[in-house]
């Protein structure tokens, strides 16, 4: 398993380097999520591989680390260059880093 931690990621991500994919469930990143992320639930990742830019890394978050872990399994299998971020979005949080609210339009 590919992994990044929280302070490579967030430099990363500050610096506007980043694809991120939320695999959490609706509630969970209405709730709070990286700004910028692509909700794409767990359930539903294998079936929405096309919205996913091949071309460029893939930084993969949930809650803590865990589901996040298993989906950059799935992504790399599918020849993505995926890396699970170490933490998840509760680390992002604890950290006082900037979250946004709500589930994107459409979903």
């Amino acid at each position: 398993m590919s992994e990044i931690n929280q302070t490579d990621f967030a430099r990363t991500h500050c610096d506007g380097r980043s694809q991120v994919v939320d695999v959490r469930e609706r509630e969970e990143f209405a709730s709070g999520h990286v700004p910028g992320a692509r909700w794409i639930p767990m359930g539903q990742l294998t079936n929405r591989l096309a919205e996913i830019d091949r071309t460029q890394p893939v930084y993969v978050i949930c809650a803590t680390g865990g589901r996040s872990s298993a989906m950059t399994d799935v992504l790399r299998h599918h020849g993505f260059d995926a890396r699970s971020v170490a933490g998840g979005t509760s680390a992002w949080m604890a950290a006082g880093r900037v979250i946004d609210y709500g589930t994107p339009e459409g979903h």
